[in-house]
């Protein structure tokens, strides 16, 4: 099978075709927001297993799950992209299995644990494996220079599409979780579908696939698993990408377990409403859109290692404060700073790893890049979850500290240098 190369593989992106770019970003937060964070994370718990005790153990463990399949198979996936099998190609094929899961969520009813599990699994395989390839666009669309703020614009443009998610699903969560109004909560999951299924369009419209010519005559999973090995084989060479990757895997590991557990320690410790809830992260939207861009224009003045360096030291600080937090009303607060430093965390990440990645690595080493931050996604909600479950939250919470300071004390070994240089001087 013949692939084409693009004709627009020798120039960047116009600047319609990155906003189309940044625009998928606007799309996919509707599924993260609303079915890993805010809105299905709670109607699970309550709804969908009960009282039995054993929700957060269960939400971990489904997590936990999927974040292990597609840990496994994601370098494969950028091997393959980078063989000349096309990104957008498996983009969109992930996408739609992220949509239709999520879309399938709307029949799930209480005492379904099995498919209610089986079905976040399968959504966030999509969303987690498609974000592979989308990530692997950053380095055709703009030049290293400017990696940090254009991967921070991506991200604010996400963070304006949770709010505008959380805006359009309010009114169904204004009725909270009871009898009366399960209805609209489980309403709620197909409008997340739809949001990203329609703002996500534009990006295979508009921007295009710079692939290289190749004859691929193999199945596409031994393409991958060969580039792979010779990768594996090369990665001495390329140490200081290691030392980086090891670093993300302990720090956006206490990074996501925030994220997927914020919602259920806000009402189980907190005793916030649903209402309250929404407000809440409304607000962390809104301060993560400053986040990105401002850490993302400081990342690309004062450097990457640097500007990520004091986002773990405010996560750090932030989870000391959330341990010993009473005032629920105190926690907005919070909010507002896990806002600014999840914005600069998740784009400053995204924009080390491609000023210290060789190009003709790209998006094999994105690969690896997801790899590691789904794997670590692995370990930190399953002990979450059960030690709030056989615990407290508030010892769980504590111990997400240690993964942060451990990622930030590692983090400190790794060289900030260009894509220019050559993979031996990694």
């Amino acid at each position: 099978m013949s692939v084409p190369l693009s004709s627009s593989s020798s120039r960047l992106a116009t600047r319609g075709q990155v906003f189309s770019w940044a625009l998928f970003d606007f799309a996919h937060t509707a599924f993260y927001i609303l079915i890993l964070t805010v809105g299905y994370p709670l109607y699970f718990k309550e709804i969908v297993v009960g009282n039995g005790g054993q929700g957060d153990f269960l939400w971990g463990s489904a997590f936990s799950i999927s974040m292990c399949i597609v840990a496994l198979f994601s370098p494969v996936l950028g091997a393959v992209a980078d063989y000349g099998a096309g990104k957008k190609r498996f983009l969109g094929i992930f996408t739609a299995m992220c949509v239709l899961a999520t879309a399938s969520l709307f029949f799930v009813h209480a005492g379904m644990i099995f498919a209610g599990m089986a079905l976040l699994i399968l959504s966030n395989i999509g969303f987690e494996a498609g974000l592979v390839f989308y990530d692997a666009f950053l380095l055709e669309i703009t030049t290293a220079r400017s990696y940090g703020r254009v991967s921070g614009y991506g991200f604010a443009l996400g963070y304006v599409g949770s709010l505008a998610s959380l805006a359009v699903v309010y009114p169904l969560y204004a009725g909270g979780f009871g009898f009366d109004n399960l209805f609209n909560v489980r309403l709620s999951f197909p409008v997340a579908a739809a949001f990203f299924f329609v703002f996500g369009i534009p990006l295979f419209l508009f921007l295009p696939d710079k692939q290289r010519t190749a004859s691929l005559t193999l199945d596409f999973i031994l393409v991958g698993f060969a580039r792979l090995r010779t990768t594996y084989q090369q990665f001495p060479r390329f140490r200081n990408v290691a030392r980086f990757l090891v670093s993300y895997f302990i720090y956006i590991d206490g990074v996501n377990t925030i994220i997927v557990f914020s919602s259920i320690f806000a009402m189980e410790t907190l005793k916030m409403g649903v209402s309250e809830i929404v407000v809440y992260f409304a607000m962390v939207q809104t301060s993560a859109i400053f986040g990105a861009v401002l850490f993302g224009i400081l990342s690309d003045h004062a450097g990457h290692k640097r500007t990520l360096s004091i986002t773990l030291l405010l996560w750090l600080s932030i989870v000391i404060i959330a341990y010993f937090i009473q005032d629920k009303s105190l926690f907005y607060g919070v909010g507002v700073l896990a806002g600014l430093a999840l914005g600069s965390s998740q784009s400053t990440s995204r924009g080390l790893m491609s000023i210290i990645t060789p190009q003709e690595k790209r998006t094999e080493f994105f690969g690896f890049y997801s790899f590691f931050g789904k794997a670590s996604a692995i370990v930190g909600p399953f002990v979450f979850g059960f030690v709030s479950s056989y615990f407290n939250q508030r010892l769980a919470i504590l111990s997400i500290g240690l993964l942060l300071l451990t990622g930030l004390i590692l983090l400190q070994r790794v060289e900030e240098r260009p894509t220019e240089n050559s993979p031996s001087a990694l």
